[in-house]
């Protein structure tokens, strides 16, 4: 295993633990209100900062940015991390959330962990190594159109003014898909996208440190990924398409007709 994975891997468990013995207390969090539909918990914090201590451990000069703390000044190297995506899962107690660790060196991620402390499922991804789930190399599905699709999805409950562009989109996928699921944590999703359990997925207005690991998930299992506009600006914009190259491919001519101007902007959020 590459170093640095090895250390993703570490931090993730770590920080895994801590929200393992945190998750029969939901009535006693500490809740932190951020923005309007967007919350913390002691627990976010306590795991990112188990996460930053064991990274800067092994890898002082290394820069960070975290969903809690934000940037922290380094070098080329810089990690993105969500010590807990799915909070609001999380805080009621409904058993979908991750702890999500990507490696980015020079623009390109190296490095993607994804850890499920519930069901103890750990994804891990290096550039040009494959995607394993526990060590098994995993693939995405071969899945050729959306008849007969499962497809996930995040609502922009950030972003309300692209709810009817959203909607027009989930009007395109659901009408000829198997049906279309939305747990609540893109990095969980993302994963699932690489191992198989979706065929596709799309969402807008997603944050880097919610889908860096899992694009190289998906990436390293066979998988495409772009942005709105059929490009490789997601973790700009936030906004992301992807499956296996068939499936991407009909999810984007879905959907196309419903992207704004907007939406294909880097600066559309």
């Amino acid at each position: 295993m590459h170093p640095m994975l090895t250390i993703a891997v570490r931090a993730a468990r770590s920080a895994g633990d801590i929200i393992n013995r945190s998750a029969n207390n939901q009535d006693r969090l500490q809740i932190h209100y951020k923005s309007q539909n967007d919350y913390a918990t002691e627990v976010d914090r306590m795991a990112e900062q188990d996460i930053i201590r064991i990274i800067k451990a092994a890898f002082p000069e290394h820069a960070i940015l975290a969903e809690e703390s934000g940037q922290h000044p380094g070098n080329d190297y810089v990690w993105i991390i969500d010590p807990l995506d799915g909070t609001t899962n999380f805080i009621h107690g409904f058993p979908v959330y991750a702890v999500s660790i990507a490696l980015q060196i020079k623009g390109k991620i190296e490095v993607g962990v994804v850890y499920d402390p519930l069901r103890d499922e750990l994804f891990t991804a290096e550039r040009g190594g494959g995607a394993m789930l526990n060590n098994r190399r995993i693939r995405v599905t071969r899945q050729a159109g959306l008849n007969g699709a499962l497809i996930g999805t995040g609502f922009p409950f950030k972003h309300p003014e692209h709810l009817d562009a959203y909607l027009a989109m989930f009007r395109a996928l659901h009408s000829d898909s198997a049906g279309v699921r939305r747990a609540g944590a893109a990095a969980l999703d993302l994963a699932y996208v690489a191992m198989g359990r979706l065929d596709g997925f799309w969402e807008i207005g997603l944050h880097p440190w919610d889908m860096a690991a899992g694009i190289l998930l998906i990436k390293e299992a066979g998988g495409v990924v772009t942005d709105f506009a059929f490009k490789d600006n997601y973790l700009e914009s936030g906004n992301l398409i992807t499956g296996n190259p068939k499936m991407h491919q009909a999810m984007y001519r879905a959907i196309e007709p419903h992207v704004t101007d907007c939406l294909k902007s880097v600066q559309g959020l």
